[in-house]
């Protein structure tokens, strides 16, 4: 688990001055990492004691533990310099990330709820949503897709506690889907959000989130390029551990 994905995990327990300093180590992981906890307090203008009451907000044993895993989150990165290679590690990324997904709560929770909805937040979001419905039909599932703003604003009033939407998002934090999270979230409907491994703001809402990997790389022209093979992995992944569940 990245350290990106830990405070999504724990973001509602963070205080302005927990987020002051983890603002700070996200920028500086490999400094962070070999300083001592004053040497950390006195560079985020905090105290010692802040620190460590953070470090066990994170689950860490104390401010050890935590700096052993920032040198491991800070270790360099091999350059690649071929898309296929930056592809092949997002992929093996992307399959560590679901083994530590706990599926069989996310199977539960979408055999409890009345209708699934799914919900892409752009074009290849919305191609990843598509697999997703004929896939979850072939288990005798049938899912509604939301196809932008404008349809969800439509479905909402209609939509309960009862129902559940699962949400493909690259960035998390594309500014028209948090409002209407946070609606969902007030009206008490949960959903499941599948985005990039990263500290977001749509997994922080999400009461079950699913993380993928997909490393940002351009064309020598400078066109980006952005997989969404493991968005597409992840959305497999949890309709083979669904059907599994259903024991079909």
């Amino acid at each position: 688990m990245r350290l990106e994905e830990l405070m999504n995990e724990h973001y509602d327990e963070f205080n302005e001055n927990d987020l002051h300093i983890l603002k700070y180590v996200l920028n500086h992981k490999a400094t962070s990492s070999q300083m001592s906890i004053n040497q950390l307090a006195e560079a985020c203008h905090t105290s010692r004691s802040s620190v460590h009451r953070l470090t066990k907000k994170l689950n860490f044993a104390g401010y050890s533990e935590f700096k052993v895993f920032l040198k491991w989150e800070s270790q360099p990165a091999e350059q690649e310099s071929r898309h296929t290679e930056i592809l092949t590690n997002d992929i093996e990324a992307t399959m560590k990330n679901l083994a530590d997904t706990n599926f069989e709560l996310l199977s539960n929770k979408l055999v409890s709820a009345r209708r699934i909805f799914i919900y892409g937040s752009g074009t290849a979001q919305l191609t990843c949503a598509t697999e997703a419905q004929r896939l979850f039909a072939v288990v005798n599932t049938f899912v509604t897709i939301i196809h932008d703003q404008v349809e969800f604003e439509t479905m909402f009033p209609s939509m309960s506690d009862e129902d559940i939407i699962i949400i493909v998002s690259l960035s998390g934090d594309t500014p028209a889907l948090l409002p209407q999270a946070r609606k969902l979230n007030a009206k008490g409907i949960e959903f499941i959000s599948i985005t990039n491994l990263k500290n977001n703001k749509l997994a922080q809402l999400s009461p079950a989130a699913i993380y993928v990997t997909s490393s940002p790389t351009a064309t020598e022209k400078g066109a980006g390029l952005a997989s969404f093979i493991p968005f597409h992995i992840a959305i497999e992944t949890l309709i083979r551990h669904f059907a599994e569940y259903l024991n079909v």
